[in-house]
């Protein structure tokens, strides 16, 4: 196969992506193909953590631990967990101890963030109002940070190989257990699908052949360490599919965004007076604004759902309430944090299963279901 006729891709596509990498690639840097499942199961565990610590420490009125003058913030505990999480990527190579680092980071990070009242007044105060969307905001930016890296370039089909043969690398050591041999397997596919010949013979790309035979030469041995990021991604994603399969999901997510939506207005109007006397009443212009152009979104996904433009129309409609969804995540609940941040944590949470259900529908519909 020759680069002009690419595979089904353009000579352009072709150069952008094989005859000059992108710079990480460049550099060495192929990414992760579980890069978003991590951190956004990262930020989960950290939103829970602080929501946990916040709720115990309300139920057990607010103990401290030490004694003689002394104060262990659990700032100090989040930030030995993320120490342990950095040291434990520092010791061992390979895919396997990411899951873990991942569970004791996130854990760790929401420990170390909810006290970062303290850190920004005089006084040290953990009440600090604006703390719950600072916390927040950090959390939109580690989402929007990593998914601009992993998402927004089509992945190289030379990092299908490299994560492969980074799979290969535990199985070295250990065996490979039925589930990486298939996985290795598909990123090989993957890798060979998207090739353009450039790197190698045709259809391959530099070192496929050989990562290939690598696993095919590790033993099996189905003994692996327990993988708590594929466990709660997994059992969500099948949870979601069963709601999808059973209901109609599409009218869950169109109808669920409605009340989210109408809900954060409630919330924005409740609290403009409050808003405006703190000095805050810059947030009240921002959380108009998205809302405004949540709810645009919202009508012309209810439009082309229902208009005859057949499934292209149906996969619109899906991508416009994604992004009314999110723009609201992104940008009015950040707001709404600094006037009621119970009720924009609830109204997170919405949201969350919301994208859930649509990822959902969106799967459903790719696998030929017939549609809503």
């Amino acid at each position: 196969m020759t680069r002009g006729d690419g595979g089904g891709r353009s000579d352009t596509s072709g150069k952008d992506d094989r005859t000059r990498p992108a710079a990480l690639l460049r550099w060495g840097l192929p990414r992760d193909h579980r890069a978003m499942e991590h951190v956004i199961t990262f930020v989960v565990l950290t939103l829970a953590t602080i929501l946990v610590t916040r709720l115990f420490l309300i139920a057990t009125g607010y103990p401290q631990v030490g004694g003689d003058g002394l104060h262990i913030a659990h700032v100090l505990w989040g930030g030995a967990l993320m120490v342990v999480a950095f040291v434990m990527l520092l010791l061992f190579i390979g895919p396997v101890v990411r899951p873990a680092a991942v569970l004791v980071g996130g854990i760790g990070f929401g420990l170390f963030i909810d006290e970062v009242g303290k850190f920004l007044t005089d006084d040290n105060d953990y009440f600090y109002e604006p703390a719950f969307a600072i916390m927040y905001a950090c959390v939109v930016a580690i989402v929007v940070a990593a998914d601009l890296v992993a998402s927004r370039r089509r992945r190289a089909p030379s990092e299908d190989v490299a994560a492969a043969a980074d799979i290969a690398v535990t199985g070295l050591v250990g065996g490979l257990s039925v589930r990486q041999r298939a996985v290795a397997g598909e990123l090989l596919e993957r890798a060979s699908d998207g090739s353009d010949g450039s790197s190698g013979a045709a259809g391959a790309v530099r070192g496929a052949d050989e990562v290939r035979a690598l696993l095919e030469a590790i033993p099996a041995d189905d003994d692996e360490l327990p993988d708590p990021v594929r466990t709660l991604t997994h059992r969500t994603a099948a949870a979601a599919r069963r709601v999808v399969s059973e209901t109609n999901g599409w009218r869950i997510a169109l109808w669920g965004t409605a009340v989210m939506l109408l809900a954060s207005v409630v919330v924005a109007v409740t609290d403009v007076s409050a808003a405006i006397e703190s000095g805050v009443a810059f947030l009240v212009v921002v959380s108009g604004l998205s809302l405004v152009g949540s709810w645009a979104l919202w009508f012309l996904a209810f439009r082309s759902q229902r208009s005859d433009g057949g499934a292209p129309a149906r996969r619109r409609a899906l991508d416009l309430l994604r992004g009314a969804v999110a723009t609201n995540l992104l940008v009015t609940q950040v707001a709404l944090f600094r006037f009621d941040p119970w009720q924009a944590t609830i109204l997170v949470i919405v949201g969350m299963v919301l994208l859930l259900v649509l990822w959902a529908e969106q799967q459903r519909r790719h696998a030929g279901a017939p549609a809503a």
